[in-house]
């Protein structure tokens, strides 16, 4: 079985590489989900030491004060043979074999983070040590607790260092190695207190004592690393550091780990504890650990990057996709784009979508009901046609029949029908103008590019602002088609009452009586009702052919004809994507190859029952 450690360690790398690094942020975060340990103590507690003893190298910057003050994400890799080497995340192509170098790098990297002050920050420092004399390990070095600020360091420090660990331990996926000096009353230790604080079961706690060496004569830490004076859930491991004078002097480190292992067997008080002492074992210890937290996590880790796989390319679809950088790209996209509004629009009429159906109501409800209300037997009362009929005469009554009335009356009732005509015509403007609306917030990528929608709208609209003016121009026509022709057959076939209308040797008063003028009324209505039929049926033809049928056909005609004269500049402009969402799709992007890697990694990995 492929070990875990070294698994978690790769997926730790591309978080580094890919910008996870746990902060607070709206994407999600791999790095969290992670088991990792990270290294606590107060200020001078031999927490750099324990580091160290761990790797086997002298690497950490030493000095007064707070000497770590970023985060420093330490990833072990045991090596079966070569030369040990370190690399830093932030220098990828860098080897370093010379471990003075790494301690100066840490402390650059440090100064460039937070200048030449003594404040700290929260960013991480990754770096990789390969070598044969590691377990595969991973551990966080996090600032030491202090109660005090320096000189130079704000009042806030005390409290920003206790935030910065608190927000690294408190992750429930987080091994807390608590370390404590042996020569200090337990009861004060500054590890101890803020791990039972954020872990008060104490499952994910180890504890250290160093510095067993320093304690008074005549004084041991025995009852502590038997449990007997502070029980932890797991055993306390003691280790013996370097002293400053072996610092001094450059002592090796493994010559380091053969003292402190000796002064474990040679020491009475010790012996019987020897074996699950000193900083080997305790690298031991940890990476067994971590391999079985691991191992636990696995298939909750599995679920997490799977959910938030499909999560991100919900997201990522809905975003869209990146600007083209040429001219031609930009064209082909915004035509793209506009095809895909297009057709959506035409999905509306056609009924894939709903509102098309609005037309027709136009057509079956709306436009006969307004016919219905011209109420044409008012206009044709008999004061309205005899007042006509009269005035058409002139000076000079009609012999036969009133041909002049009869035009002037079915002129007057028929010209009323151009009110329903253009209302209907208004109806279908405005359900049109509200698909293309509906058809824009439907097009997700139109809502990605502001000034690209602005501008199609606005073509679309101008679109079917034409085709309303063609159509009411067209559907107008009709009616006065009616009115310039009459039906000749129509009135052929009427009856013809020659008594009443042709005879002259009668008064002009005995000519318009009631009953002449009702019969006259009668027959115009019927011919007015008649052609009223027939234009409800032809208004929706001309309609349809001159709005619908056009807005189907060439609603951004003119649009694109424009498009194709506009220069490469121009064009960027119609894809002026907020900065915000361009940053939002990078991040995404970069987010889901770590996950769709991250899952490639474990789905390589032949889990062991």
């Amino acid at each position: 079985m492929e070990n875990l450690i070294q698994l978690v360690n790769r997926l730790q790398q591309a978080c580094t590489a890919l910008g996870d690094h746990g902060e607070e942020s709206s994407l999600p975060t791999l790095w969290d989900a992670l088991p990792s340990i990270a290294v606590v103590g107060g200020q001078s507690s031999g927490k750099s030491s324990v580091l160290e003893s761990v790797v086997g190298k002298d690497f950490l910057p030493r000095g007064s004060g707070i000497v770590t003050r970023r985060p420093l994400v330490l990833q072990l890799h045991r090596l079966d043979g070569g030369r040990e080497y370190a690399e830093f995340g932030h220098l990828p192509r860098k080897k370093f074999t010379d471990f003075a170098a790494v301690r100066k790098e840490i402390a650059d990297e440090t100064d460039r983070e937070t200048g030449q002050s003594k404040a700290i920050s929260t960013v991480p420092i990754y770096l990789s040590i390969h070598s044969p004399n590691v377990v595969n390990l991973t551990l966080i070095d996090l600032p030491g607790l202090t109660k005090v600020a320096v000189d130079g360091q704000p009042e806030s420090i005390v409290q920003d260092i206790e935030n910065m660990v608190r927000s690294f331990i408190e992750k429930p996926n987080c091994i807390i190695l608590a370390i404590s000096p042996a020569n200090q009353d337990i009861a004060t230790s500054d590890a101890i207190k803020i791990s039972r604080e954020v872990n008060p079961t104490g499952d994910r706690t180890f504890g250290v004592l160093t510095k067993i060496d320093l304690m008074d004569k005549g004084t041991d830490a025995v009852e502590m690393l038997e449990g007997r004076a502070f029980k932890l859930q797991f055993p306390w491991i003691g280790v013996v550091n370097r002293s400053q004078a072996d610092i001094n002097k450059n002592v090796d480190m493994i010559a380091a780990r053969r003292r402190e292992k000796e002064y474990f067997e040679s020491t009475p008080e010790y012996q019987h504890l020897a074996s699950r002492m000193g900083s080997e074992h305790l690298g031991k210890v940890l990476s067994k650990h971590l391999e079985a937290v691991i191992k636990s996590r696995i298939p909750g880790l599995q679920s997490l990057i799977n959910k938030t796989i499909l999560e991100l390319e919900t997201e990522l679809s809905r975003l869209g996709k990146n600007v083209a950088t040429d001219a031609g790209g930009k064209l082909y996209m915004i035509m793209e784009i506009c095809r895909t509004f297009d057709g959506i629009f035409k999905e509306h009429l056609d009924g894939v979508r709903p509102g098309g159906d609005k037309v027709y109501n136009v057509f079956d409800n709306q436009l006969p009901a307004a016919l219905k209300r011209l109420q044409f037997d008012k206009n044709l009362s008999i004061d309205n046609v005899r007042k006509l009929i009269t005035q058409a005469d002139g000076y000079q009554p009609h012999l036969i029949a009133p041909e002049q009335g009869y035009r002037r009356l079915i002129e007057s009732s028929v010209i009323t029908i151009k009110g329903p005509a253009e209302s209907a015509v208004d109806a279908v403007h405005a359900i049109l103008k509200d698909l293309v609306q509906k058809s824009m917030s439907e097009t997700s990528e139109l809502k990605q590019y502001p000034s690209l929608r602005v501008e199609v709208s606005k073509a679309a609209v101008e679109s079917l602002e034409r085709m309303r003016d063609e159509s009411k121009r067209a559907t107008l026509q009709l009616v006065d088609m009616e009115c310039s022709y009459l039906t000749v057959d129509f009135f052929r076939k009427l009856p013809q009452d020659t008594e009443k209308g042709g005879n002259p040797s009668q008064s002009i008063f005995d000519r318009y009586n009631d009953s002449y003028l009702r019969r006259i009324g009668s027959n115009v209505l019927a011919y007015v009702n008649m052609v009223c039929a027939s234009l409800r049926n032809s208004i929706p033809k001309s309609v349809v052919y001159c709005q619908v049928r056009e807005a189907k056909r060439s609603l951004l005609d003119h649009f694109f004809t424009t498009l194709g004269q506009k220069e490469g500049k121009q064009l960027g402009k119609l894809l002026d994507e907020d900065p915000a969402i361009a940053q939002r799709r990078v991040s995404l992007a970069k987010r889901l190859e770590l996950y769709r890697s991250a899952q490639t990694e474990i789905d390589t990995v032949a889990w062991s029952k």
